[in-house]
């Protein structure tokens, strides 16, 4: 399974950090966000990777080479410093992802962190292999963070996507199969959402609720209390393997 890694954005909210470093290598717990996303893939068996490159986006390569020191083969899908929105940056990379007539596909963002387990997303890639008819996306929920009360989209008692019912926040987890991008325009500007709601719509989109930890770092703040987290957690781990 291939999975796109999202890490093209300017994060213009976790500047003044952002000015010289793209948000993806900025670290937590002693380790750049994207590097804990590589290593849960690389955990979970996904480990042939696709990077867009946007802002600072030389930088991203120049870290990480070709994925050989986690086991993972990286790629590279370049854009302009003005990315191309998430719609935008699948339907560019897509020939690096197997192509419209490939096999599903993860995207996730470079630049979140949780402790959800990726090897969830490829038995969501069999499903829909196994019957794209019936589902061509599937979403990870999260619970709604507290810069957005107001949540994304519901699950139905089926565990279809729908956008009424309790509302929870996209968790910048998704599989898609990869015929949903055939034809859409590459190399500009769209958005995935409110295009892909019309599968949504339709009954076509599965979802998980993961209730586990999830982070979106989107501030100098946010990023400063997941470091705190990380690293009183490691010394706790640390503390107790000496006991």
């Amino acid at each position: 399974m291939r999975a796109l890694l999202l890490a093209a954005g300017r994060g213009q909210r976790m500047r003044p950090l952002t000015d010289r470093v793209p948000k993806p290598l900025l670290e937590v717990g002693g380790k750049a966000l994207i590097v804990w996303q590589i290593e849960r893939l690389a955990r979970a068996g996904v480990r042939d990777l696709v990077i867009n490159l946007g802002w600072l986006g030389w930088r991203i390569p120049q870290a990480l080479g070709d994925g050989a020191r986690w086991g993972v083969r990286i790629r590279y899908s370049e854009e302009p410093e003005q990315a191309w929105e998430t719609g935008g940056a699948v339907a560019t990379a897509l020939p690096l992802l197997g192509g419209a007539e490939g096999p599903p596909f993860a995207v996730l963002s470079a630049d979140i962190y949780t402790d959800y387990d990726y090897a969830r997303l490829r038995q969501a890639a069999s499903r829909i292999q196994a019957d794209a008819h019936a589902t061509r996306a599937h979403f990870v929920l999260a619970d709604n963070p507290a810069y957005h009360p107001q949540g994304d989209m519901a699950l139905d008692a089926d565990g279809r996507v729908r956008r009424q019912g309790r509302l929870l926040n996209y968790g910048n987890i998704a599989v898609f199969d990869a015929a949903l991008f055939a034809g859409r325009p590459a190399r500009q500007a769209w958005k995935l959402f409110p295009w892909l709601y019309a599968e949504v719509e339709a009954g076509r989109v599965s979802g998980e609720h993961w209730r586990g930890t999830w982070f979106n770092v989107g501030t100098p703040e946010d990023r400063q209390a997941l470091d705190a987290r990380l690293r009183s957690a490691g010394a706790e781990q640390d503390a107790g393997s000496q006991a």
